[in-house]
């Protein structure tokens, strides 16, 4: 099935930024997706179902070290009952770290941008633990992590304040100024930004409206590239910027 709109954007951005994806990806048949439809007892997020036809079985070198995301799973966890159909939540990874199981949810009743909020909890139930608006930037956000942020000689970990709140409303025409580009649309609780020398991520708790403050890791080629663009952030709009840690540590 052929990407459009909001996840060809997204396909674009994980195969050219994930080697060997396209070899290892695997999608789930059209009978698992629809069993775990049946089990939503409402039609999936359109992301949702993108993300199943590509990666459903196996999400190659995109897969988390303790969560399993794949239909198959999924569904085992509903037949073996660890967890019951629910109206609101659906259950889209298992979590095997025994310490800490918490599973990861959809919440289908907060929607956004064809997708669905992503919230952790446990099996049965309890205090949840809003992740992402959307399942797309939690994957985008951990692909650029771990696949442009982290092959980067120099990066840099901080926080950008300001007095009102929707921190990223104020830095998306900043960042575009500095010749950066948004590879996927986001929310105002995560942005994704890139240009040839440098790549950011932000993001900030979920909550009912915007705060005003955003945690970010900036990459890029050296620190005077990163202390740059930091400077100019800080001088050219009213953004507070408060760098926590530099890695490698400068001397």
């Amino acid at each position: 099935m052929p990407a459009q709109g909001l996840e060809l954007e997204m396909e674009e951005l994980l195969l050219r930024s994930v080697p060997g994806l396209a070899e290892q990806w695997k999608g789930s048949t059209p009978d698992e997706i629809a069993q775990i439809e049946r089990l939503a007892g409402r039609p999936l997020p359109p992301f949702y179902n993108w993300f199943l036809t590509r990666m459903g079985q196996s999400m190659g070198p995109l897969a988390y070290p303790s969560l399993d995301f794949s239909a198959q799973r999924v569904l085992a966890c509903y037949a073996e009952k660890l967890v019951v159909p629910h109206p609101r939540f659906l259950l889209i990874a298992h979590e095997s770290d025994e310490m800490m199981p918490l599973h990861v949810f959809y919440d289908l009743d907060a929607p956004a941008r064809s997708d669905a909020r992503v919230t952790k909890r446990h099996a049965r139930g309890g205090e949840l633990h809003d992740q992402f608006e959307t399942l797309r930037e939690m994957l985008a956000w951990g692909a650029f992590l771990s696949f442009r942020l982290g092959k980067m000689p120099q990066q840099c970990e901080g926080i950008f304040a300001s007095d009102e709140p929707d921190v990223l409303s104020r830095l998306d025409p900043l960042m575009s100024s500095f010749g950066f580009t948004k590879p996927i649309p986001t929310g105002p609780f995560c942005g994704l930004y890139e240009r040839s020398d440098a790549a950011m991520i932000c993001n900030s708790t979920l909550r009912e409206k915007p705060a005003g403050i955003q945690t970010f890791t900036l990459g890029g080629e050296n620190a005077g590239t990163l202390r740059k663009l930091l400077g100019e952030i800080a001088t050219t709009s009213s953004l507070k910027v408060e760098v926590d840690e530099w890695t490698p540590a400068l001397e």
